[in-house]
Parts: structure tokens; C-alpha cells; sequence
């Protein structure tokens, strides 16, 4: 997206914040594309017959982002809450579908085969979360930069920005945040090579 869309789409966001309604109107069609390429992101590794389709993740995200009581600082605090969005709906139809079967045991999950970005089945899906969890709870920015990263596809710059750091520190966090991930859900990171 080309600078002078992406300071538009700040602006548009900023006014929608503080009252205008038809702000939201204007903003949609210019980020359209964005979040439709994010929803194409989260499902990219979900099985082919997954229940949920991209635009049915796009809407339900777009409710659930107009309903949020979010101050919106521009753009990329947008798309940040909208991956993490996005995300969070696949962990809310994966458990839904899990609470559902019967007998269900836990998987091994292995980070070497299941791309981050794109999370797969269920289950590895939900231990993922489960595992982000308690490393938000332990370190809310590593837990954000890997949400930004991975699931947003956002670069280490645009995570930088942001974050509020550094992309070096971006780097950093992510490293650590990997290993901290791989031996949480009991996988070495060599596993697999």
C-alpha cells in the first residue's frame, strides 16, 4: 500500500474513532484488499474442506472489529487488532468444533511442520493459542510481536513501528519468543531437520 493510502487510512481511522460514522465507510474499501489477503494468511494452512471461508472470516472480523471498544492510533494498529481478529476466530471455531467430538486427544504438535503463520488443525491451533497465552502472560510484547509477525505477516519494521521499538529488538523478541513457544509445546527446535 503506497504511503499517502496508508497516512489516508490513519486519518480515516482517527476520524472514525472520534465520531464520524462515515469514516468507517470510506476506510473499508482501501483496506479491503489487506484484510482479505490477512484472512488468506490465517487460513492458508487449514484443511481444504475447513468449515470457514475466507470472506466469512473477513465479516465476522469486521463485526467483531466495528463492535470493539478500540481507541485507534492508524493503520497499523488496525491491522494488528484485525490479525489478532482473525486469529482469534480460528481458535473460537477450532474449539467450538473440538467441544463437539468425543474422545479427542491431545496432539504432539511440531513447529517444523506447522507454519506459525498459517496455523493447521485444530487442535495444534488451540495448543498454540493456549501456549500464547502464557507467554503474554509472562511477556505481553513478545506474545504481541509473534501475533504481529507471524499471524499478521507483518514485516519486522511494520512490527517495529508497531511496537514502539526497535527492528533489531523485533528480531530479538521473536528468537526468543520461538524457543520459549517450541519448548512450551515440548518440541525441540532442531526437531524434524
Amino acid at each position: 500500500m503506497p504511503e499517502t493510502d496508508k497516512t489516508e487510512v490513519s486519518r480515516l481511522l482517527l476520524s472514525w474513532r472520534d465520531g464520524d460514522a462515515s469514516a468507517l465507510d470510506r476506510v473499508i474499501p482501501l483496506i479491503y484488499d489487506q484484510l482479505h489477503a490477512l484472512a488468506q494468511r490465517h487460513l492458508r494452512g487449514e484443511r481444504p474442506e475447513h468449515t470457514l471461508q475466507t470472506t466469512a472470516v473477513i465479516h465476522e472480523a469486521y463485526l467483531r472489529l466495528v463492535g470493539a471498544d478500540v481507541a485507534w492510533e492508524g493503520r497499523a494498529h488496525f491491522m494488528a487488532v484485525a490479525a489478532q481478529t482473525m486469529r482469534r476466530i480460528l481458535v473460537d471455531h477450532a474449539r467450538a468444533k473440538q467441544r463437539h467430538k468425543r474422545g479427542a486427544g491431545a496432539e504432539r504438535v511440531d513447529l517444523d511442520h506447522v507454519d506459525v503463520a498459517s496455523p493447521a488443525a485444530g487442535a495444534e491451533l488451540v495448543a498454540l493459542d493456549e501456549a500464547l497465552e502464557r507467554l503474554a502472560a509472562l511477556d505481553e510484547r513478545k506474545a504481541r510481536a509473534v501475533d504481529l509477525h507471524y499471524f499478521g505477516g507483518f514485516s519486522y519494521d511494520e512490527t517495529a513501528e508497531v511496537l514502539g521499538i526497535s527492528p533489531a529488538t523485533v528480531h530479538r523478541e521473536l528468537r526468543l519468543a520461538k524457543a520459549w513457544l517450541y519448548r512450551e509445546l515440548g518440541e525441540s527446535p532442531d526437531a524434524g531437520r
